[in-house]
């Protein structure tokens, strides 16, 4: 059998070489193909979802295009009303007619920390924000309701701005000469009721968690002072603090 020459061998070696290279970059290509298209679909599906939310963000807006010929619309809403422990807080706020805040919701349907990002926003954007709050001697004085009627209106007096129009989530404020809508569920139907909601929960749970530093056996900074088993059970322990509502506790102490 001939020996090959070492041209016949350097022949073959590039031969090699080059297959070796073909089939490295054919499989590089399949692999950044697949790469590429990945990032295609992903970023179809965020844009897709990019489009449901401007869809749903603009029905939620449906009572503020109803009522714009008003002028200032202003969203009420309260966080509170049902622990046993701490303030009822209320929301009053007047989103710019062009509001892009995007995933403003029902703020008991968001995430501890979307609410705190959208707050930042709110506060960044809106025309005009008031906070209100009636505190556990006062609930006891004058019962719940009168008292997140009472938050309310210190939350429409706070505003530096007059509203023309108040979109109220379900209640009917009294004492209140401005016009106003109750609108059932209105957190949910309504951007300016839905940023209402998460000024109030957001002050509230603040607020709870600082309560939570100076009591912290009680766990305000987790239930936010609502009736979960381990706060009913801190409570029959130590007995009510100087937050705990007196007429939502009787059961218990």
């Amino acid at each position: 059998m001939r020996e090959k020459t070492i041209g016949e061998i350097r022949n073959e070696l590039k031969a090699a070489e080059e297959g070796m290279l073909s089939s490295f970059i054919e499989t590089y290509m399949t692999d950044a193909r697949a790469g590429v298209a990945k990032l295609i679909g992903q970023a179809m599906r965020e844009q897709e979802k990019l489009a449901a939310e401007r869809a749903r963000m603009e029905a939620l807006k449906k009572y503020e295009k109803e009522y714009a010929a008003y002028g200032r619309i202003c969203g009420i809403d309260e966080a509170g009303r049902g622990p046993l422990a701490g303030p009822v807080v209320a929301g009053a706020v007047i989103l710019p007619e062009d509001c892009d805040i995007l995933y403003i919701n029902d703020s008991k349907k968001l995430t501890e920390a979307k609410r705190e990002e959208l707050y930042d926003q709110i506060m960044e954007k809106a025309v005009a924000v008031g906070v209100g709050m009636a505190g556990p001697g006062r609930i006891d004085e004058i019962n719940i309701l009168q008292a997140t009627y009472e938050a309310m209106r210190e939350a429409i007096s706070k505003l530096k701005e007059k509203p023309d129009i108040l979109l109220n989530d379900a209640v009917t404020i009294p004492g209140i000469s401005i016009r106003q809508v109750p609108v059932i569920k209105g957190d949910a139907k309504s951007i300016s009721i839905a940023a209402a909601s998460i000024v109030a929960k957001v002050t509230r749970d603040r607020l709870m968690r600082e309560y939570d530093k100076v009591m912290p056996e009680y766990g305000f900074a987790s239930n936010k002072g609502y009736g979960v088993k381990e706060h009913i059970e801190a409570l029959k322990k130590y007995g009510p603090s100087p937050i705990h509502r007196a007429g939502f506790i009787g059961k218990f102490v």
